[in-house]
């Protein structure tokens, strides 16, 4: 069972860009709202310290059925392959194909769905290596055991300093529409002599797939070294991303139009945004969301699903096709978010089913493997963006990938 749910995520990871951390529905029918949270908050990025973790999984299945579901963790190399020379004991204590136990059908909500949680380390189940992880949840029923999600975090041993500096300054152009990183790492006590071969970093914008970049450093020092004015170091700046809630499906919430119900489902249509021309500042998530309801408690058993309606009024734009995109939908072009053109309302259109909550989101659009947002929501050097940087070591002999520097900032 194992090699097979091996070889069915070894061809999952060949499209995940670099270092980028995925939460993935493959069983899209049945599962909703997969989500990965990191020491309690649902904002954090998905990188804990190993000393002090824990992770919490979660996700609803739309029955009140009954399911027998399994998890299966996976140790993967820096670009998220399986760690091959590593033995399941090296890096797991204790036993790994787990049941679920942790599960509560909804109450009094239009849509029934049975939400189920992972907690990590607990009683069965703790890790004992830093680097990436990978749980792999099926069904025990399945004859076949086939993946029906997958979510991912990483474990840090913080051995090396690392320092992040971000500057609207760059080297194509000035205080425009780019960002370019700066990253200085010290070894501390590791023994770093060929860097290129033993070192493997990565720099991460807003936790999106098409931002993350492997670079080799340019500047070796005594005990360091530096990565400065390297052009994959420049991003594009993006904007502030826009938001909405869905606190109260009875009355209208923030940037939320109107509220109305068509059975089986409440709809929440949102104002009309249009292409950006110019900076405003404005807090916002980087794409983040928080599934949450009014009350604020039992959020993960009486949210409701809603409709959310988007909207980007403009006339057509050249060049690919527009998208939704946010940490939701794994800041990823997903067909299920692709916009609609209607020529009538001169605005693009999408409907998604979400549950209720805090959400993010940006207009992108895919011209080829590329993905863009210069014509929906443009890109200001003043944008507030997330950086992290991770940085892998593998020792001449070593079995796999460990992760030993980490940094976070916000621009």
């Amino acid at each position: 069972m194992k090699n097979q749910l091996l070889s069915i995520l070894f061809l999952l990871t060949i499209a995940i860009s670099l270092s980028a951390q995925r939460n993935t529905i493959l069983d899209t029918d049945h599962l909703r709202s997969l989500q990965t949270i990191a020491m309690d908050d649902p904002l954090l990025p998905c990188v804990m310290d190993r000393q002090a973790w824990r992770v919490e999984i979660g996700f609803d299945e739309m029955s009140h059925e009954p399911h027998r579901y399994r998890y299966h963790i996976d140790h993967c190399e820096a670009d998220w392959t399986p760690s091959e020379d590593l033995f399941e004991s090296n890096y797991l204590a204790g036993l790994n194909d787990q049941l679920i136990e942790d599960y509560e059908k909804s109450f009094n909500t239009t849509q029934i769905y049975t939400h189920y949680a992972l907690r990590l380390p607990n009683e069965q189940t703790n890790l004992l290596l830093s680097g990436n992880y990978r749980v792999t949840i099926y069904d025990e029923d399945d004859d076949e055991h086939a993946p029906l999600a997958t979510a991912e975090f990483c474990l840090v041993d913080p051995v090396m300093h690392v320092a992040l500096q971000v500057d609207g300054n760059t080297d194509i152009d000035f205080q425009r529409h780019h960002q370019q990183v700066a990253v200085d790492i010290n070894y501390g006590v590791l023994r770093v002599t060929d860097p290129a071969r033993e070192l493997k970093t990565f720099v991460v914008q807003n936790r999106r797939q098409e931002r993350t970049v492997a670079v080799q450093p340019n500047i070796r020092k005594a005990g360091g070294a530096e990565f400065t004015h390297q052009r994959s170091l420049i991003f594009p700046a993006g904007n502030e991303c826009h938001k909405f809630e869905l606190l109260d499906v009875h009355r209208v919430n923030l940037n939320v139009d109107n509220m109305r119900w068509f059975e089986p489902y409440f709809h929440a249509t949102l104002y009309e945004t249009r292409p950006q021309r110019s900076y405003v500042f404005e807090h916002d998530a980087n794409g983040a969301y928080v599934m949450r309801n009014a009350d604020n408690e039992d959020n993960e058993t009486t949210c409701e699903y809603v409709y959310v309606h988007f909207r980007l009024k403009s006339e057509p734009l050249p060049g690919g096709p527009v998208y939704v995109q946010g940490l939701w939908c794994n800041n990823w072009p997903c067909e299920d978010y692709r916009m609609e053109y209607d020529e009538e309302e001169e605005e693009y259109r999408v409907a998604v089913l979400l549950k209720q909550g805090y959400y993010d989101y940006r207009f992108v659009q895919l011209e080829g493997e590329e993905v863009t947002q210069g014509r929906t929501d443009g890109d200001f050097f003043q944008t507030n963006n997330e950086y992290q940087v991770l940085v892998y070591y593998k020792e001449p002999g070593g079995r796999y990938d460990r992760l030993v520097g980490y940094a976070r900032t916000k621009e």
